[in-house]
């Protein structure tokens, strides 16, 4: 497999203002999703994309673990590391 074309970030090469949405994921979950470390890039961008996620994640008649599983299994579908 060959290296991403936009490397994800670590929490200590993100900007402040990203630091803290870092720190609720590795709080939550024990680390940091790829695709947020990726869309640290630009800042503006993670803040809404973390907001219209949990929104999708957390909210509506469909159960969390279901949407979780979906996810998973797109993810394997299209051979994604995560």
């Amino acid at each position: 497999m060959t290296d991403p074309r936009i490397t994800p970030l670590t929490p200590d090469q993100a900007a402040p203002e990203v630091r803290p949405i870092f720190d609720t994921y590795l709080r939550e979950r024990g680390n940091v999703p790829n695709m947020f470390r990726t869309a640290a890039h630009r800042p503006e961008i993670m803040k809404t994309m973390t907001a219209h996620f949990r929104a999708v994640m957390n909210t509506g008649t469909v159960e969390k673990k279901l949407k979780e599983m979906v996810a998973v299994r797109v993810s394997h579908l299209n051979a994604c590391e995560y």
